[in-house]
């Protein structure tokens, strides 16, 4: 957000820039991102994108998972050089506190930034390792959170939101709800939106046509999609049963899954009969842009979500988009104009919305036009970078790792 930027030149009105946001005459900050798993999601896209956006000469990244990664998602992501694993994904207790810091005192970090309850214990560690700046953040729910976290859970982070040198969330609603499980007051907790490489995703007719003849989608179709891991959270079920009401009804509808996950075969037993022939499961997939354009509505049906960087990806790409009142989803829809919020579960509420658009191709393309411009204007990705930068240089700043005039820092670490 912006009050990042305009909070750090107040409290460093002698800050001296140059066009990739670092002091000038300054050596690379190092950051260390700390998550649970390397492996398709959401936090560690926001991960990649940082890694691949903010500028090498002034800034030198690595990651550390303490859940182990998936080879195949990395591969081609990072180099060998870049990650560390310090645990298993073995489900079960660990504490890898000393082997973080052990981490952290060979890479050296100047900036800590852990996220999401599985790599919290990177904080103390940070800390233990003398790290200067150490910065935590919340990006999601789990299903088990909707019911309030335990109280153990409540008591560390509240510690370690303690001894954090920032803590923020990556919308207002999933702010307000760690500050009250953590009781620390929401003013002292920030926020920054995820960002969208409005680039990539935009509208691609070349792409519509090539997508839906390689996947066997009839030109004519209406056609719906959602792009997530197949888990329960996520609840594609209610998309399924939406789109059976719509073959009632008389629509040609089809629907287009991207992601993979334990729910796979569940899905499919439920779309036999009436949706025969019309769901297509894609598998995970490195060409959402594409699939995007392939589809006419995008629809979000989570029970619970943190900021959707998929929902930001369909709006860049023009869709209108239907999503569960949940999470940050309020935050990134406008209601009649880029789409329309609905009840988690509620599919003759989801029905009745997708019949309106499928009879009414003006209203789908007003509304996908909308989502474009308000992913442009609100989230797009050099924004993001821009309050990340800001965030890192300006607690850098505060901790002498960069001096506020540009002159170098030493600081032993």
């Amino acid at each position: 957000m912006r009050y990042l930027r305009s909070q750090i030149e107040r409290e460093f009105p002698s800050r001296v820039l140059v066009d990739n946001g670092m002091p000038a005459g300054t050596e690379r900050l190092r950051v260390l991102h700390v998550i649970n798993s390397m492996s398709r999601g959401g936090t560690e896209m926001v991960v990649l994108k940082l890694i691949a956006g903010l500028d090498d000469n002034r800034f030198e990244q690595h990651v550390c998972a303490t859940r182990g990664f998936d080879a195949d998602f990395v591969r081609m992501r990072l180099s060998e050089s870049q990650l560390s694993v310090v645990g298993t994904p073995n489900l079960g207790w660990q504490f890898p506190l000393f082997r973080l810091a052990s981490v952290m005192r060979k890479f050296r970090p100047h900036v800590v930034h852990s996220r999401n309850w599985g790599a919290l214990e990177a904080v103390p560690a940070a800390r233990l390792a003398g790290v200067p700046v150490v910065i935590h953040s919340e990006h999601g729910y789990e299903l088990d959170m909707f019911g309030g976290l335990p109280l153990r859970r409540r008591l560390f982070r509240r510690a370690n939101y303690a001894m954090a040198d920032a803590v923020f969330a990556v919308t207002r609603e999933l702010r307000d709800f760690h500050a009250r499980q953590a009781w620390v007051r929401r003013e002292s907790m920030g926020v920054i939106y995820n960002g969208v490489d409005t680039e990539r995703f935009a509208p691609c007719r070349e792409s519509r046509a090539l997508l839906r003849c390689e996947l066997g989608l009839p030109s004519e179709s209406f056609v719906v999609g959602t792009v997530g891991r197949l888990v329960p959270i996520k609840d594609q079920r209610t998309l399924i049963h939406a789109a059976s009401k719509l073959v009632d009804a008389g629509v040609d509808i089809h629907v287009v899954l991207v992601g993979s996950g334990p729910d796979k075969e569940g899905l499919r037993s439920l779309a036999a009969g009436r949706l025969d022939g019309r769901v297509c499961f894609v598998g995970d997939s490195d060409r959402v842009p594409e699939l995007l354009n392939a589809i006419d509505v995008f629809v979000l049906p989570s029970r619970g979500e943190g900021m959707s960087n998929t929902l930001l990806e369909a709006m860049a790409c023009g869709l209108p988009v239907l999503a569960t009142q949940v999470g940050g989803n309020p935050e990134i829809v406008e209601e009649e104009r880029t789409g329309w919020l609905f009840r988690p579960g509620d599919f003759d509420e989801l029905a009745g919305r997708l019949l309106l658009l499928a009879k009414n191709p003006d209203v789908t393309l007003r509304f996908g036009q909308a989502g474009r411009e308000r992913a442009v204007e609100f989230f797009s990705l050099d924004r993001m970078l821009e309050n990340y930068r800001d965030l890192y240089v300006g607690i850098a700043e505060r901790r002498g790792v960069v001096a506020a005039r540009g002159e170098p820092a030493h600081v032993r670490n």
